[in-house]
């Protein structure tokens, strides 16, 4: 049976694999995963309708990763699904407003050479959240553009999976009400299919908000730690940069989608979404939000945007200009991805800093610049923390009754996922002060400890042991966790049970 693709899906298909192919080319085989992948993997273990910092979505996919077999590809295939899921929503929406191969071509070039490909790297609800931002935008499109209801029940199905997934499409939704009320299109409220496409939100979102009442809010507690910690360091002109920078090949497609809301007659009626880029924007900006929160915004104003500068040069001695565009949008995206993805060993960086610590790259959330942007820092030292641990555990005849104790999520999730023996690492960090094994007479503990020179903590819980032997250390001077230190403990003198039980008592937890 032969099959006739037309040109359009042909470059269609092009591009979904060049998406794919850069995906899994760009990241050094230096570095492992990064320290937040490994927390939403090992939450394929302990299912449940809520954690501490995030819905339940992405377990769900981290289960489908687990029973596929837990490969490291497979935690790279599924972002760059969802990334080109991205693009394919951004082609057909351009197909829809009469956008031809001109504009198709440059959108998909704009979505693949952006700041997108770079959250695509990594295994983080990020991907999925620009997804689901995309995807609603879309759906309210068509429903404005063919005044058929069962867009709105397509949007409510959007905007339930992205709550689901991450919280931040609230702002979207918080956007976009007041602009379309500010607009002709407010009559979308008097459509009765509108409040039952919003009942059926409710009740797909309502297992989480369950959840979240059941726990009192851990998601308030959580963006409160993250408003102390980190967003209080955010300013606000940075912000504002770090948007040209995410689409400094492709900014001008936007712009030229917001002027067409206004002067192109065929999007006019379709002007509440450069409102919605204002207000969203803007309530980022006002909040200290980070920047990457506002990434969702932009992929629908390709389409516009690409439609538009098409229209625009449709005349004979302009069509001239429509390759030149193309090229010229390639051109400009070569520096991100010198720069913008760890495809460089990070010793190469630490070696030639400038044009990092220029664009703040080399500024963490602490407001300090280091050696290494964070993400990067964030993906190393695992593996040797895995292999060290493997090879305290070996001095112990009974390792059943070990508890591995850490300090952060970080060290707990990489070790449950690299370690070569079975066990469950836990921390009284994040969600894994809830998956403590309260039914095993420990008898033994593997400490895993961030770097303190005094050590203190380690010399107060030795009389509680018959030994206490130093390990091993991580020795990579360029990770994150440079320092951590493996502490073996034997025969415990008290029962480590009941001081599980007593912390986590204390904390409210247990």
């Amino acid at each position: 049976m032969r099959l006739n693709l037309s040109r359009d899906s042909l470059f269609l298909l092009f591009f979904i694999a060049l998406k794919f192919i850069l995906q899994f080319i760009l990241i050094h085989p230096a570095y492992d995963l990064h320290r937040d992948e490994y927390l939403h993997l090992d939450q394929a273990r302990h299912l449940a309708w809520g954690y501490e910092s995030v819905p339940p979505l992405t377990s769900w996919i981290s289960y489908l990763i687990l029973i596929l077999g837990n490969d490291e590809w497979l935690v790279k295939f599924f972002p760059a699904l969802f990334g080109a899921m991205t693009m394919l929503i951004v082609w057909k929406l351009i197909g829809a407003l009469k956008g031809g191969l001109f504009a198709k071509t440059l959108g998909a070039i704009a979505i693949t050479l952006s700041v997108i490909l770079r959250i695509n790297i990594l295994y983080q609800p990020n991907s999925f959240d620009i997804l689901c931002w995309t995807a609603l935008f879309a759906a309210v499109v068509a429903y404005v553009l063919y005044q058929e209801s069962h867009w709105l029940y397509v949007a409510a199905v959007c905007f339930a999976l992205g709550f689901l997934n991450k919280y931040n499409i609230v702002f979207l939704v918080a956007g976009l009400v007041p602009a379309l009320l500010l607009t002709e299109q407010r009559k979308i409220f008097l459509n009765k299919h509108l409040y039952l496409a919003m009942l059926l939100s409710i009740l797909m979102i309502a297992p989480n908000l369950v959840w979240q009442y059941q726990h009192d809010f851990p998601v308030i507690r959580h963006m409160q730690a993250l408003n102390e910690t980190q967003l209080v360091n955010i300013n606000r002109v940075d912000f504002l940069k770090e948007q040209l920078l995410f689409f400094i090949s492709s900014i001008y497609i936007v712009v030229a989608a917001l002027l067409s809301f206004f002067t192109y007659q065929p999007f006019k009626k379709l002007k509440f979404l450069a409102y919605s880029f204002v207000i969203t924007l803007a309530t980022f900006i006002f909040l200290k939000a980070k920047s990457y929160y506002a990434i969702g915004l932009y992929p629908v104003f390709f389409s516009f945007g690409c439609v538009f500068l098409e229209h625009h040069l449709q005349r004979k001695t302009l069509r001239r200009l429509r390759p030149v565009i193309l090229i010229l949008a390639v051109l400009l995206s070569l520096p991100l991805l010198k720069i913008a993805f760890p495809i460089k060993h990070p010793q190469e960086i630490i070696d030639k800093p400038d044009m990092y610590s220029k664009l703040g790259m080399l500024r963490w959330e602490d407001g300090k610049e280091h050696s290494l942007p964070q993400d990067f820092a964030d993906m190393l030292g695992w593996k040797e923390l895995a292999r060290k641990v493997d090879e305290a555990q070996t001095l112990l005849k009974d390792e059943e009754n070990t508890l591995i104790l850490c300090d952060n999520y970080d060290q707990a999730g990489a070790l449950n996922y690299s370690s070569k023996k079975k066990r469950q690492a836990v921390s009284f960090n994040a969600d894994y002060k809830n998956w403590f094994d309260l039914g095993r007479p420990y008898q033994h503990m593997i400490r895993v400890k961030e770097f303190d020179e005094r050590f203190s903590t380690i010399q107060n819980n030795q009389r509680d042991f018959g030994s206490v032997l130093l390990t091993g250390r991580i020795t990579d001077s360029l990770a994150r966790e440079a320092g951590t230190t493996i502490y073996l403990m034997k025969n415990s003198k008290v029962n480590l049970l009941d001081s599980v039980r007593n912390y986590l008592r204390k904390a409210s937890i247990f």
